[in-house]
């Protein structure tokens, strides 16, 4: 054995006898692991990232899909009898690495596009007959309730890297990828395609705004020119929580001193960014 592996070695039975002592008087069940978890003893021994991943693996157990997917509107998609340029930009321009693709509508997925498999023909054959059909993969099918546990044991089984979700009615309610399910474990995973927003609030279109939700509320009176109450909440973020009066969950609406503040991204903790648009005005204002 290496001096470097006789280190290594060390230095874990060091961290399971300290991990065993902090354990001592052992969890009666989840909620107690839990909020043992929250309390800052356990940082001599871990770091607040591996407590947080620690935290996201038990919640994981309790999450539903619903809490977590990829709502309908926000999917994108491919129609089964799409042009090849169609096809291209749509790859090109979302870069995702998989696509349903829809028949009909949405609620008929047809099957998945791999996003390799169709560049490489396009590359290698651009002259060939193009057929999409040819190309699809069978879609896996999961209820809104179903936990994130079991689908990602699924997901490592399988081999999918992506599932469609039904609701009670059989009609596709959005979609979950393993990266979503990671996600919930290790936190935000950005990849070059993720938009970067370097500044706190961005224009969208005329009327919409994206607003990250950490914007402090003078920062955003001074950017819209109004005089929003910033006693109350330092920041957008804390102004929607408050009137949720709950948890956030993605596409969820409030409307608040002549603005709707829409949740674009959020977490089971915290909201991330939030669209703001300004409230339409009634005919007889």
């Amino acid at each position: 054995m290496t001096d470097k592996q006789s280190s290594d070695t060390s230095a874990t039975s060091k961290w399971y006898v300290r991990m065993r002592n902090l354990l001592k008087g052992e969890p009666a069940s989840r909620e107690d692991l839990l909020e043992m978890f929250s309390k800052s003893r356990l940082e001599p021994a871990l770091d607040s990232d591996e407590i947080t991943m620690l935290q996201g693996v038990l919640k994981v157990a309790e999450t539903q899909v619903r809490d977590v997917m990829i709502p309908r509107a926000h999917m994108v998609i491919l129609e089964q009898d799409a042009a090849r340029e169609e096809i291209l930009n749509t790859i090109i321009q979302c870069g995702h690495s998989r696509l349903p693709v829809i028949g009909d509508d949405r609620d008929e997925v047809v099957g998945i596009l791999i996003a390799k498999d169709i560049l490489r023909f396009f590359v290698d054959t651009p002259d060939e007959e193009f057929q999409l059909s040819r190309w699809l993969r069978p879609a896996t099918f999961i209820p809104e309730s179903k936990r994130l546990n079991t689908l990602l044991k699924e997901f490592r089984n399988s081999r999918n890297h992506m599932a469609i979700v039904v609701d009670e009615y059989g009609g596709t309610a959005g979609l979950l990828t393993i990266e979503d399910v990671l996600e919930e474990i290790v936190g935000e995973i950005d990849d070059e395609h993720d938009p970067q927003e370097a500044e706190p609030i961005q224009q969208i279109s005329e009327n919409q705004f994206r607003v990250q939700a950490l914007t402090r509320m003078e920062e955003f009176n001074e950017f819209f020119e109004v005089e929003l109450d910033d006693e109350d909440y330092d920041t957008i973020g804390g102004l929607v929580m408050h009137e949720l009066g709950r948890l956030p969950r993605r596409d969820d609406e409030v409307p608040f001193g002549g603005f709707v503040f829409k949740v674009l991204n959020a977490d089971r903790r915290r909201i991330h960014s939030v669209e703001v648009s300004r409230a339409a005005r009634r005919s007889d204002d």
